[in-house]
């Protein structure tokens, strides 16, 4: 596995790790409660972690002005926090272009989201870099679905 798609993983781990504890980033590093079946977290993944966590409420605004019909609060702990570090990645690394950003959050969707996690996180992260001026294209390893299918979160 590429060390950028384990710190991400990482990262995700100890973001989903905050929200369920009410534990700050830092906190969790600290203490070292985090899960190490990958080991220690790179610098990557901590920078990603504090980073999204310093930048969440400017992230949650993002997220909540694109996402059309979903409250942040009511989307899976999972989903939500794969979104806010693909936005830190998006917005706040220069040096990640959004494509990439884009591609490992749909991965990480396929790994531990739900069924509708890849579409609804590929589009709501597709909205956010157009909205940017950033052209992508993530190919999902799907066919497209219908507009009746997935409705609960067409409107992503």
């Amino acid at each position: 596995m590429l060390e950028r798609t384990r710190a991400r993983r990482q990262a995700l781990q100890i973001l989903y790790q905050r929200e369920i504890t009410g534990q700050d980033v830092q906190a969790i590093l600290d203490t070292r409660t985090y899960n190490n079946e990958d080991g220690e977290p790179s610098e990557y993944s901590r920078g990603l972690a504090l980073g999204t966590e310093v930048y969440q409420d400017a992230i949650d605004s993002e997220i909540e002005a694109t996402s059309q019909h979903w409250s942040l609060m009511r989307m899976p702990f999972v989903d939500r926090n794969i979104l806010r570090l693909a936005v830190y990645e998006i917005v706040y690394e220069d040096e990640m272009p959004a494509s990439v950003a884009i591609n490992e959050a749909v991965e990480l969707a396929k790994a531990y989201g739900g069924d509708d996690s890849p579409k609804f996180v590929n589009g709501v992260l597709g909205r956010i870099a157009e909205l940017r001026g950033d052209v992508v294209v993530v190919e999902l390893d799907e066919p497209e679905a219908s507009v009746s299918e997935g409705a609960d979160r067409e409107g992503a």
